[in-house]
């Protein structure tokens, strides 16, 4: 920790290895939508990573009265606050303001930062402004961190209900800050001996109901790990969280469960934690030396550029059709009969004929019907039906929703995805 000795200090930390957190995104940027709180998700990553819970995440305006507020119940429920944004130096940069009025105190200027802020803005040949002073301004008795990536210091002040952390919103100058002084200062005034470590198993073919139906028990009687899900469209991701002294001893506490939950979700279960659906069939394609072609209406070229994103090299062709017109020419060119207008005989014969037309080892094909004129992004009505044509074998799969929407595109891409995986290793 930087340049000043906090008010009230602890001889030894406490025994305690429960610590709780808020972290409180600041700036009306990020209410409007202009900007994405990515901080709050990089943050919480670290703070799990010394093993502090973390029960609330807030975002509020640049509004003194509501940030005074927001920080004062942050208080009352959490060990460690930490703000991010509204320490810079314009009128509506108000941290210092809400954290000194929250914890009873003036806002003064820090003599030091004062003078390395008109030190750096010489050297970059500017004069410091009288606005641009406010950056050195802090609650009274704070605790000053030097920020060496920007010219707003962070700063920390202790009071009787826990701490208040206040880092900048700029993200290259957050990040610095919370790896090289606030993680260090938590685990010396904590005492946190402890991580938090989790496994993530990544599902397809099966719904969160159906997944919650399955492991749903584990899901209620869990505590150390926790067992928790969280849905995606075409893939359920399993979450396994345990809290340990170390990683390894983490994993261990995972192990058991996880071994319950994959007897339990069986192959279903594709890939685990920073694995793909796409990446997992993008090895399965390089290992086998298989080269695939694509046919796709619907969904718009979604599976073709899934597939080259993963295994380039093993793409040939991809056709995204949107009339019967150039659907029968495909077909002709493969050595089809006219397509039928049965749903499932159709994809089927596109998929032979993709293969067929291309040269390719392998043909998917993608074919969905709307029903009626619909604005929904998700869960489209209709029908969507997949095959994979390998040789002289095609799968088949269907699904009881169709539409344009994003989330309707890519569920019909991990659904293809995973009907290919299926095929590839002999499901």
């Amino acid at each position: 920790m930087s340049n000043c000795t906090p008010t009230t200090t602890q001889e030894t930390p406490p025994e305690t290895t429960e610590v709780n957190a808020e972290i409180v995104a600041i700036g009306s940027e990020l209410l409007l939508g202009q900007i994405v709180d990515s901080n709050s998700a990089w943050i919480a990553q670290r703070l799990a990573g010394v093993g502090v819970n973390l029960f609330y995440k807030t975002v509020v305006g640049d509004n003194e009265g509501r940030m005074v507020s927001i920080l004062g119940k942050a208080l009352d429920r959490a060990d460690v606050v930490i703000t991010t944004g509204g320490i810079g130096p314009t009128q509506d940069d108000l941290t210092r303001e809400a954290v000194a009025a929250v914890t009873g105190r003036e806002v003064v200027t820090h003599p030091e930062s004062l003078v390395e802020l008109k030190e750096r803005f010489q050297k970059r040949g500017f004069i410091l402004t009288k606005n641009n002073e406010r950056q050195a301004q802090i609650p009274e008795g704070a605790t000053v961190i030097k920020n060496p990536n920007g010219t707003a210091p962070a700063f920390l002040v202790e009071d009787d209900r826990g701490v208040i952390i206040s880092v900048p919103g700029v993200p290259f100058e957050m990040k610095w800050l919370i790896d090289n002084e606030i993680i260090p200062y938590l685990r010396d005034r904590y005492g946190l001996s402890q991580v938090i470590h989790y496994k993530l198993l990544k599902v397809t073919d099966l719904g969160e109901s159906s997944v919650d139906h399955l492991i749903g028990h584990l899901i209620a009687d869990s505590s150390n790990p926790t067992v928790g899900v969280l849905a995606h469209p075409g893939q359920v991701d399993v979450r396994i969280a345990a809290r340990a002294v170390n990683e390894a001893a983490a994993q261990e506490l995972i192990a058991p469960i996880e071994v319950e939950v994959r007897q339990l979700l069986g192959d279903n279960i594709f890939g685990e934690d920073d694995e793909t659906i796409e990446s997992v069939v993008g090895t399965l394609l390089e290992q086998r030396r298989l080269t695939i072609s694509t046919y796709e209406d619907l969904s718009g070229g979604a599976v073709a550029d899934a597939i080259q994103s993963a295994a380039d090299a093993r793409f040939v062709e991809g056709a995204i059709v949107n009339s019967n017109s150039a659907l029968e020419r495909i077909v002709t060119a493969g050595g089809e009969s006219p397509p039928s207008e049965n749903g499932q005989a159709r994809v089927e014969a596109l998929a032979r004929a993709i293969r067929m037309a291309s040269g390719a080892d392998i043909g998917l094909a993608v074919h969905a019907v709307e029903e009626g004129d619909q604005r929904t992004e998700n869960l489209g009505r209709g029908e969507t039906h997949i095959a994979v044509s390998i040789a002289d074998d095609v799968t088949y799969h269907h699904n009881a929703s169709a539409g344009r929407g994003r989330p309707d595109r890519r569920r019909a891409s991990i659904n293809a995805m995973s009907l290919l995986r299926r095929m590839l290793l002999g499901l």
